[in-house]
């Protein structure tokens, strides 16, 4: 795979991360046309939210200026104190999602959140599990996490089941109010590299190094 030029100066630009079909790598601007056309396809049934800030609902126009807005917004405030690496989930080298990791102090905490979204058009496949299980590894093995987080509703089984497919057990959950005026239930989920589920197949991680050395991982 080839360097990205600007992976020098930024090194999550030259973080990739591969397992089977899968590849993630960090989402950059020529990303988003396609990652917005999947939005646009839809990427959830209509009238549903699964997700705890709700990001897709307004106008087209307006979850895409959202998402764009997020992913720069991102990028420019990702610090040793807090950060998201997001990454675009590849399929044959075919875009079909994002895989994102948060946290905050980790180098003191060594705990970040995992989140994710795949096009309707690829769900189903086991794709999202996957992802997944390649950014845990790409935590624990490479970045020295001790501890993954996951948060989701409790009607949104697809997210539930893959986090219990790969390790992750019940923390705890709250009854919620969502912002569309929903009561719900929100649902913890911890997972620890003794519990974590591996992909059959090995987990190939490139640029780690670099990207330790701006987060000041040590």
């Amino acid at each position: 795979m080839t360097t990205h030029p600007l992976a020098p100066l930024w090194p999550p630009h030259g973080v990739t991360i591969s397992c089977g079909p899968i590849s993630l790598e960090s989402v950059k601007d020529e990303h988003l046309p396609e990652l917005d056309a999947l939005i646009r396809a839809g990427i959830h049934p209509a009238g549903q939210m699964p997700f705890v800030v709700p990001w897709t609902t307004g106008t087209p126009d307006e979850v895409s200026r959202r998402f764009m807005q997020y992913h720069w917004s991102i990028r420019g405030s990702m610090t040793p104190t807090a950060w998201t690496f997001e990454t675009v989930i590849r399929i044959d080298g075919t875009i079909v999602g994002c895989q994102g990791l948060s946290t905050k102090n980790f180098p003191e905490t060594r705990t970040g959140e995992t989140g994710s979204w795949i096009g309707q058009e690829f769900q189903g496949r086991g794709l999202g599990t996957l992802a997944r299980q390649s950014m845990c590894a790409f935590a624990f093995d490479h970045l020295g996490a001790t501890r993954i987080t996951s948060t989701s509703f409790a009607d949104n089984p697809a997210s539930l089941t893959v986090s219990r497919k790969i390790g992750y057990h019940d923390a705890g959950s709250m009854d919620r109010l969502t912002d569309s005026g929903r009561m719900t239930v929100q649902q913890f989920l911890t997972l620890d590299p003794p519990g974590f589920v591996r992909p059959l197949e090995p987990v190939v991680v490139r640029g780690s190094e670099a990207i330790r050395s701006m987060l000041e991982i040590v």
